[in-house]
Parts: C-alpha cells; structure tokens; sequence
C-alpha cells in the first residue's frame, strides 16, 4: 500500500492547501475581530461620516481582510512552488489561457441561462438573487466594494473552490465527482440554496476552465468577467431597463 510521505511535495502542498482552506473559512467569520476596541475604533472611525455607515463598514471589512487572506495564502504558496502542479502535462501558454478565460465568460452565462430556465420552469423558482441584490445595495454605498466583489471575490473563490477544493479531489477522484463536490460547495457558500442550481452550473464551468488549461488564472479571469459584467448591469438597471422596453417585440 501507498503512504504518502510527509517530506514529499505532495504531502506539503496538501497541507498548504488544507491551511488556506482555514484561513478561508476563518475569514468568514471575521467580523467578531469588530468587538476588539483598537479594531473596532479605527473601523468606525472610517466610516463615521458615511451615508450609509453599517454597509460602507461591511465594504471595507471585506476587502480588507479579503486582502490579507490573499496575501497569506501568497506567502504560503510561495514556500510550495509545486502547489500549482495538479494536473499531468504542461499548463497551455498565457495567451491562450486569456482566449480561454473570455470564452469562459460566455459559457458561464450560457451555462446559467440554462440552470435559469430550470429553476423556473421546472421547479417555480422566482427569478433574481438576493446576495448579488445585497452586494449591489453595499456597492453603491460603498464603492470599494468594487474591488472586493470584483477582483478579489474571484480569486480567493477559484484559488479555494478550484485550486484547493477541486484540485485535491481530482488528485484521487475523476473529474466530475470532483468538479461536482467543488461547486456544489461553492453554491452552499453563496448562501442561496433557492439558486442551488445556477451556482453549481457555475462551478462546473469553472472547474472545466481550470482542468481544460491547467492554469487557475483561466478560471479566475472568466469569473471577475462575470461578476464585473453583473456589476455594471446591475448598478446601470435604470437606464437600461428603458431600452430594452423600448426594442419592438
């Protein structure tokens, strides 16, 4: 029988993997560090005259220890230079995983057009989501929110939901248990469980990308396309909306 050893490349980035996944899940309930009083004063300190201070606090909190969290996992990764090394065969080059990641944008949305009509055809799913609802409401209090939902979001969810989740499971499941478990966890995550079905179909297509170019940033670049895209469209509703009722039916 096969023992991985603790002193094989395989078994430290397995545990470094194991220490971003913490370090993930820790900052999901970060916002307890708001009770200690050197944290707490210069938080709401920043957010004193704003018009909205409760959601501008949440903006900056999120992007801040987004931004550490990122940071730390960097410093890990760092010290395991085969992290990265998941899949047999070389990574395709950097051009073509760029090609790649905008196509992913599209398949993306194709992907949850579809889940979409499931939802609502077969399973009487109203339409509508209401954590991109709330980051919306956030992101126009607090514009910084920009930068966490749209750039650091998707590189701490792919690193952790591709690279760390997706990318062990494979190493001793086939693709699709692994793609499967990766984004059906990235959909739990998500805390829309109504919508269970478009962000596991996002998932997927994301685990695709990653597996398709061996190269996490694939999946990295599709995903700031799509939630930049959603940004912009949500935050512009009013002025679109008169347009696309004023195209002839």
């Amino acid at each position: 029988m096969h023992v991985t050893s603790i002193q094989s490349p395989k078994f430290k980035t397995q545990k470094t993997a194991f220490y971003i996944l913490l370090l993930y899940v820790a900052s999901q309930f970060s916002t307890f560090l708001l009770l200690i009083p050197p944290v707490n004063d210069f938080f709401f300190q920043l957010v004193a005259n704003a018009e909205y201070p409760s959601y501008t606090l949440m903006a900056w909190w999120n992007t801040v220890a987004w931004i550490l969290v990122i940071i730390i996992s960097v410093i890990l990764i760092s010290r395991h230079q085969q992290f990265f090394n998941v899949f047999p065969g070389k990574p395709v080059s950097i051009p073509i995983s760029i090609m790649w990641g905008v196509i992913g944008f599209f398949l993306v949305l194709f992907g949850q057009g579809i889940a979409a009509q499931i939802e609502i055809l077969l399973l009487g799913i109203e339409p509508g989501s209401e954590n991109t609802a709330k980051i919306i409401e956030i992101t126009r209090a607090a514009p910084i929110m920009i930068v966490s939902s749209v750039i650091l979001a998707p590189i701490l969810e792919e690193l952790i939901f591709r690279r760390v989740i997706f990318g062990s499971l494979i190493q001793k499941q086939n693709f699709w248990v692994s793609a499967f478990i990766s984004a059906l966890l990235f959909g739990i995550v998500h805390m829309e469980l109504t919508h269970i079905i478009l962000y596991t179909s996002m998932g997927l297509i994301f685990s695709f990308l990653y597996y398709k170019t061996k190269r996490l940033m694939t999946s990295i670049i599709a995903h700031m396309l799509l939630n930049g895209f959603v940004t912009i469209l949500q935050l512009n509703i009013d002025k679109i909306a008169p347009l696309v009722d004023a195209v002839p039916k």
